[in-house]
Order: C-alpha cells, then structure tokens, then sequence
C-alpha cells in the first residue's frame, strides 16, 4: 500500500518559489562577473563531472549546505559567512534550489537567491561552463 503524503515535491517546490528571490537564467548570467554575488553549485558531485559547472562557482551539496552554511556547525565553511554577499544557488532544473534556498532562508539568511531554470537552463541560454572538474 503506497504512503499518501501530506505534501508531495510539487507542493514544497510551489511552496518554496513563492517566498524565495528568483532571479532569470539570463540575469544569473549577467551577474556571474559580479564579485558580490557567489554561485553555490547545490548538485551532486557526479553532476558536475558529468556536465561541468558556472565558471568560479562554489560546490556545497545539498546533503551539507545547512551544515556549511551553519557557522556554529563544526562543518561551517567561512566562504558562507559573509552577509555581504549574496549567494546564488542552483541544482539541475531548480527544483533543488528552490528548497534549498527556502531552508537557508528559513535559518536568517537573507541573502539567498536560485535562479530559474537550473544548470540546464544555463546551458541551454550559453552561459559559461566550466568542464576541469568533468571526468575525462
């Protein structure tokens, strides 16, 4: 007998992209050159050697980022602490991302974007990839 759900994926994704700061794929890629905003690749680390990842991007997979970002967690890493910046998540399609951002979100972060589309939308738009991670 199958489990019925109070909520499905589709409902928390609904639910997160309707408090969360989504920015367009394009305005994602005008904005890789800006030293205040920090793109976060949420994915799993078989994704990005599989397909590459945004030029300067930073890997925390979803797995740990509420641990990275927590600065009183013992695995918090100082590049998730500057409320100067603003930093920029994105998985796949954003669907990750989205919930993501709403738990960053959630735990005070104000400075948390996603945008649309994910990492295949970047791709499909042309923006930059960088394949040194890629297995050969």
């Amino acid at each position: 007998m199958a489990i019925k759900l109070k909520k499905g994926i589709k409902e928390l994704v609904e639910e997160a992209e309707a408090v969360v700061i989504t920015m367009s794929t394009e305005e994602a890629i005008e904005k890789i050159a800006d030293d205040e905003m920090v793109f976060v690749d949420i994915r799993d680390v078989r994704e990005l050697e599989r397909d590459g990842t945004i030029p300067g991007s930073i890997h925390a997979p979803r797995g740990m980022l509420e641990f990275w970002f927590d600065p009183e967690s013992k695995y918090h890493k100082p590049v998730f602490g500057d409320e100067t910046k603003t930093y920029v998540l994105f998985c796949a399609a954003a669907w990750r991302s989205a919930l993501a951002a709403k738990t960053l979100q959630d735990m005070g972060f104000p400075n948390i974007v996603h945008f649309a589309e994910g990492f295949g939308g970047w791709k499909e738009a042309g923006g930059p990839i960088d394949e040194t991670k890629k297995k050969q």
